[in-house]
């Protein structure tokens, strides 16, 4: 399937902080630069507006994504027409390299929820890298390993933290900042953010509001967060000190 919402083209060349991201990731970290290189080719990062949909759920899996900027939503269509969100990538994390490795089709669906730039890894020419050279299959498994590792943690955080306490562990994430105060925007709709913290929209509004006694006050879209040490310190707390909601 042909990308819909297409890539803006024209698209610049790789930027020196693109190959620190790059570089960054599971998968490329211990791949040599000059087989990294070969495997981002010369297509360079593309641009996709918010909306744009990657691929669908049943499509081929014939490539992987390597996130440069923006957000993506992984999300599996129910038997029913729901959706589940499996996952949703940011900054310097790569996703869908699993389907694209065992040739397969993809499981979800991977749709653009903010404006992104991201690099397109062919499938087949990484394929054939890891034939040529074995090894390769090593940094495989360390992304495989890494995307696990996040489920986990998924799964840890919902049935550890109170609903407040994953919001707050959330906004925590998005501060640059580990002391004093933060405004935060967010970096998309509060309630795909709800499903990625495994609550329902309603419950996102409830739990937020919990923590305007930790100094966190919300308009619209902006965060403002009267000293982020606190909210670490709160997320850091035995859920079992909060009411759950």
């Amino acid at each position: 399937m042909a990308e819909t919402g297409q890539a803006i083209r024209g698209a610049s060349s790789m930027e020196p902080e693109d190959w620190q991201v790059v570089k960054s990731t599971p998968l490329f970290g211990a791949m040599p630069m000059d087989v990294t290189v070969s495997l981002v080719g010369s297509s360079g990062p593309r641009r996709y507006e918010k909306g744009a949909l990657l691929f669908q759920q049943g499509d081929p899996a014939s490539a992987f994504f390597v996130i440069l900027d923006g957000w993506v939503k992984i999300a599996r269509i129910t038997p029913e027409g729901g959706e589940a969100v499996v996952g949703v990538f940011r900054r310097g994390e790569t996703f869908a390299e699993a389907a694209m490795f065992l040739g397969g089709r993809y499981p979800a669906n991977a749709e653009i929820v903010a404006p992104s730039r991201l690099l397109k890894i062919d499938g087949e020419v990484l394929r054939r890298k890891i034939r040529e050279n074995p090894n390769l299959a090593l940094c495989m498994l360390a992304s495989a390993s890494h995307h696990l590792k996040f489920l986990v943690e998924q799964i840890e955080q919902i049935k550890l933290l109170s609903a407040p306490q994953r919001i707050a562990d959330f906004l925590v994430q998005q501060c640059r900042t580990r002391q004093g105060s933060c405004i935060v925007e967010l970096p998309y709709e509060k309630a795909l953010i709800a499903s990625r913290l495994g609550m329902k929209p309603e419950s996102f509004s409830r739990a937020i509001g919990k923590l305007r006694g930790l100094g966190v006050s919300v308009d619209h879209e902006l965060v403002s967060i009267a000293d982020v040490g606190t909210l670490i310190t709160y997320v850091e707390k035995s859920a079992e000190s909060y009411e759950e909601t």
